[in-house]
């Protein structure tokens, strides 16, 4: 294995797995220690790595030819796709050890894992040898000092953790996409899911429920005091708070939406009067909307708004005054193809199209999703009786009402049959 000898683990979160043509098959997630009967440190049988389709499997250290900073490289193309499940005296070296507690030795003196390190033997076998630990001091404005030090000098390595923080954790998960994240929290233990999801900020907790199956949205808004939950559904698009609140039982709505502010409630509880299954209840009620004197520059400036996805950013809706739902008459649209074909100063008013008849709240999704496979389009408006533009229909909408219920669902994934590409796969 050419590899260095010593490798820090928390660094390897995120690292590129790649086939021996280059191929990236994965990401690192952890990496799998199996536990000694006696005091020799674990031994590391392998890594976790997250494939495609959110799948996470094993790969045998056996099977490894390079580990650095920017890439593990496997020795075999051929992989076992059966999901990683961990076995009982095996540890996950990131989601068990980072933050937990321990003792220095000898001096007893407290501190938090920030990372550990597995070393490889001149035999080739790979071992937790390190364990860097900082020091907890009890002052707010001081860090304790960084110790690296031997495996068997840090007291409380083993057994079940006491309450932890979280700090080293989000710093292994930061750079993760929602998607990501919301995955890796499926993995942790209910009580540490909990701590990591209360941890994160507001916007950044909002995108991973997201993502999230809704009992898991359920549970992780369920720890957190009222206020905060509150603040959470906030961050949330309109749509995907309604969604959450839709299971929760009516009491507990309407305790959360009073503690919202007015303006982000107002939208949250439109939405939850539609019929579940129509254009109405899964629609976003805050697509892109200016007025037909509004200039293509203007348009183009409005969709480059980083926080508007690009199902909702594709195309303008045109509406008179007021703009914000439910609008003044709804016009037509104007997608973001064509405003690149006009002139910028060009007005919207003489771009705009409305060929396609827009939907109604009460459209059901079978004939949403027809009529938007019929056209090829990404998104399309909703609008009342008097001919109010209400919201927008995107593809991302018609998919995660469309698929499964459960398809978030890491346990649902898992027992779907992934095809075994080796009859020697690692074990796991």
């Amino acid at each position: 294995m050419s590899t260095p000898t010593r490798v820090y683990i928390a660094r390897l979160a995120g690292v590129a797995v790649f086939d021996p043509n280059g191929d990236q098959v994965g990401r690192v997630r952890d990496a799998v220690a199996r536990l000694r009967a006696t005091k020799r440190p674990p031994e590391v049988v392998g890594l976790v790595a997250e494939m495609p389709m959110r799948r996470r499997i094993f790969l045998s250290i056996n099977r490894i030819t390079s580990i650095d900073a920017d890439a593990v490289v496997l020795g075999s193309g051929t992989l076992n796709l059966r999901r990683f499940e961990k076995r009982p005296n095996e540890l996950l070296v990131l989601q068990e050890l980072l933050d937990r507690r321990v003792q220095l030795e000898p001096s007893g003196q407290p501190g938090a894992v920030v990372d550990v390190a597995m070393e490889c033997s001149r035999g080739g076998e790979w071992s937790l040898t390190r364990v860097a630990v900082r020091e907890q001091t009890g002052r707010l404005t001081r860090r304790g000092h960084l110790h690296q030090v031997e495996w068997d000098r840090v007291r409380g390595l083993s057994g079940i953790a006491d309450n932890r923080g979280t700090a080293n954790l989000l710093a292994v998960l930061e750079d993760m996409r929602p998607a990501d994240l919301a995955n890796a929290l499926q993995d942790l233990p209910d009580a540490r899911r909990n701590e990591v999801a209360a941890a994160l900020d507001d916007e950044r907790l909002a995108d991973v429920l997201s993502e999230l199956p809704e009992h898991d949205q359920v549970e992780i808004l369920a720890a957190l005091d009222r206020e905060r939950a509150a603040d959470v559904l906030e961050e949330m698009d309109p749509d995907d708070a309604a969604d959450l609140l839709n299971e929760l039982p009516p009491p507990e709505q309407d305790v959360l939406l009073d503690l919202m502010e007015p303006d982000e409630a107002d939208p949250v509880r439109q939405l939850l009067k539609y019929t579940p299954g129509t254009a109405g209840s899964v629609m976003t009620s805050e697509p892109v909307i200016l007025p037909p004197d509004a200039t293509v520059a203007e348009a183009l400036a409005r969709i480059r708004e980083p926080q508007l996805s690009p199902a909702v950013a594709a195309q303008v809706f045109v509406t008179r005054a007021p703009q914000n739902t439910p609008t003044g008459r709804y016009l037509g649209m104007v997608h973001f193809q064509a405003l690149l074909r006009e002139p910028p100063a060009d007005l919207l008013g003489k771009v705009v199209v409305n060929d396609i008849d827009p939907l109604r709240p009460t459209t059901p999704l079978p004939e949403i999703t027809r009529r938007m496979a019929t056209y090829d389009l990404v998104a399309m408006p909703v609008i009342d009786r008097n001919n109010r533009l209400v919201g927008a229909v995107t593809v991302d909408d018609v998919l995660d009402h469309s698929l499964p219920r459960d398809w978030r669902d890491r346990d649902a994934l898992g027992s779907m049959n992934a095809p075994d590409l080796a009859a020697d796969g690692a074990d796991g």
